[in-house]
């Protein structure tokens, strides 16, 4: 419908955060509340996930829904997660790798539990881990070369059965080598129709995306989004690691301006952003600043107002 990715076409003209920026903003919150320590950010992460279901969020992944439930009846963060490998652990652990990067022992704490809140499957984890790495080194330097990312992931992963991920790696790294755009490389994916929620799906165009546009965060987003697909979690992660490199002056202005976002406003995220680095920085945690439970039911409501306008719109072409 859309030949033209230039501008949101969400809500007349506007945009909104989907679930993604919400999992990664909860994420903040518990780092700031924990300063990395394991336990405490798997309390606050699992607290954040019991009441951001009571505030009916639109789109909640079948695993998520499940392990949320779990939470719900009593289970600890540690054994809440169900056996899947969707793309959901990923979509928030840039913002881990970008903290904590350099101690890659801590990385993959955090990662983890992250991780197994919601999905226990090993490729959840290798997945996120990816992710987290590339942000880390994005956020350390504006051009990564592709051996050198894949050195550092295989080291990573060298003490786990990751054969089959560092192999769908290695494909991505010698498409990259070779100019290979991101579109076709999904399509010799199989990928064609759109890039699913399965991990393994996930991660490796995104890597493929990233690499190939560095520094380029307008043109990897309407990259990675013309690979159609599971496109909100796709484009938030290539988003995540590559404004690790460029910040928020890397972002098209007109992007940042017609974000039609409330209560989690682009002021409140950069609140939570520079609270964050403060953490960080001091190693100290901070109470994050919160939301108003009403104010995010009725921002759900309406967009799943929208969200379904737009389902029923595709029953009428232009499909």
């Amino acid at each position: 419908m859309f030949h033209d990715v230039e501008t949101y076409h969400f809500f007349l003209g506007k945009g909104m955060v989907s679930d993604d920026t919400e999992h990664a903003c909860m994420l903040a919150q518990a780092l700031i509340s924990s300063a990395g320590e394991p336990e405490k950010f798997i309390s606050e992460l699992s607290r954040s996930f019991r009441f951001w279901l009571l505030g009916l969020p639109a789109g909640v992944g079948y695993a998520t829904l499940r392990s949320l439930l779990k939470l719900w009846i009593g289970f600890p963060g540690k054994k809440s997660g169900v056996f899947s490998a969707g793309n959901g652990p990923a979509m928030r652990s840039p913002l881990i790798g970008v903290c904590y990067g350099h101690d890659p022992v801590k990385m993959r704490q955090l990662v983890r539990a992250s991780a197994r809140i919601t999905h226990t499957d090993p490729k959840a984890e290798f997945g996120a881990l990816a992710a987290a790495l590339a942000a880390y080194m994005a956020s350390r330097n504006h051009h990564v070369s592709a051996q050198d990312y894949s050195e550092a992931l295989k080291n990573l992963l060298a003490k786990d059965n990751a054969v089959e991920f560092l192999e769908l790696i290695n494909q991505v790294i010698i498409s990259v080598e070779n100019r290979q755009t991101t579109e076709s490389f999904a399509e010799e994916m199989g990928l064609g129709s759109g890039i699913s929620g399965y991990m393994y799906h996930t991660i490796p165009p995104v890597i493929h995306c990233w690499l190939t546009h560095q520094g380029d965060f307008k043109g990897a987003l309407k990259a990675i989004i013309r690979c159609g697909g599971d496109t909100d979690t796709t484009g938030a992660i290539t988003g995540a690691i590559i404004g690790s490199s460029v910040g928020s002056d890397g972002i098209p202005e007109a992007w940042l301006e017609n974000l039609w976002e409330w209560p989690r406003t682009k002021s409140w995220m950069i609140r939570l952003g520079n609270q964050l680095a403060e953490v960080c920085e001091s190693g100290s945690p901070q109470s994050p600043p919160g939301l108003p439970f009403y104010s995010v039911i009725l921002r759900n409501l309406m967009f799943l107002i929208i969200v379904l306008f737009h389902g029923f719109r595709r029953l009428f072409p232009p499909y």
